[in-house]
């Protein structure tokens, strides 16, 4: 079984629109058609996303037990890595992203699932980890 880390990015879009591709995605792993690998800072990351933004909150209308649940439902649902390598450099462009790479590393991923086309996707590969758009990984499924 494919196992597979969503970023972020995938993880603040299937929240504010589940029927979307990345929401897509989300269901199919809570299907078990895949095993999805997390860690605390993507968690972290996508709740500090989806509650930093009253805008935010307010076009979409949720609240911040919404995104509480719905983190917790992915704590839940996911593997949790925690032992991340220190891959300084992996994303040149976006130092910020190296725990995103960490983590499909860690978590020994066979995809990271991700929607930044600027910084990940770009790269295409890392340590033989396919990197794709959530369209994509719905594909290859």
């Amino acid at each position: 079984m494919a196992r597979a880390v969503l970023d972020s990015s995938v993880l603040v879009s299937a929240f504010l629109t589940p029927r979307g591709t990345p929401g897509a995605v989300l269901d199919v792993g809570e299907r078990g058609v895949f095993v999805l690998c997390l860690s605390p800072a993507i968690l972290a990351e996508t709740s500090d996303v989806l509650t930093r933004s009253a805008q935010l909150q307010a076009r979409y209308d949720y609240d911040q037990p919404q995104v509480a649940r719905f983190c917790e439902g992915l704590r839940a649902l996911a593997q949790l890595v925690t032992d991340l390598p220190d891959l300084a450099g992996a994303v040149p462009l976006d130092p910020k992203d190296d725990d995103i790479v960490a983590t499909a590393v860690a978590a020994r991923a066979d995809y990271l699932v991700t929607g930044d086309r600027r910084h990940l996707l770009a790269l295409g590969e890392h340590e033989g980890i396919r990197i794709v758009a959530p369209r994509e990984f719905l594909e290859r499924l």
